[in-house]
């Protein structure tokens, strides 16, 4: 495996992709793939780096990374369906890691995502914090 960074010519498989991440974590986005398009392209063009992991030159997932924070920011991060369960994901976050050449990452992972959170910790990450959002506009007490 190795890891490719992307340009703003992988923006169009970089948001087919991200449009399945938002599927298998049943995030809230309602984003359509155009839309998904020009946030990444939005993305590369300020403080955003993207990778493709790949075989040859088949394309097995990607991982977008916030490189201006410190620690960096994986905020996504995703295994092709067609490949999961083959232990590439612990794969590509070793080959990941190497590339940005770091110890310490942050990233978050929605509360419902039980195999994202199982994932995350196999690769040794440690709930931080808690992040909680509130969407009625009434107050129940």
């Amino acid at each position: 495996m190795h890891i490719k960074q992307c340009t703003v010519d992988d923006v169009k498989e970089l948001a087919t992709l991200n449009q399945q991440l938002i599927e298998d974590e049943k995030s809230d986005n309602k984003m359509n793939l155009a839309e998904l398009e020009e946030r990444m392209r939005e993305f590369l063009r300020t403080d955003y780096h993207a990778y493709f992991f790949l075989d040859d030159h088949q394309v097995l997932g990607y991982a977008l990374v916030k490189y201006t924070s410190k620690p960096y920011y994986i905020r996504q991060f995703l295994i092709d369906r067609k490949y999961r369960k083959q232990h590439i994901g612990t794969q590509a976050f070793d080959v990941l890691q190497k590339e940005l050449d770091t110890d310490v990452l942050d990233l978050e992972v929605l509360s419902w995502n039980e195999a994202g959170k199982k994932f995350w910790e196999k690769c040794g990450f440690v709930e931080r914090s808690r992040y909680l959002r509130r969407t009625d506009a009434e107050c129940r007490v």
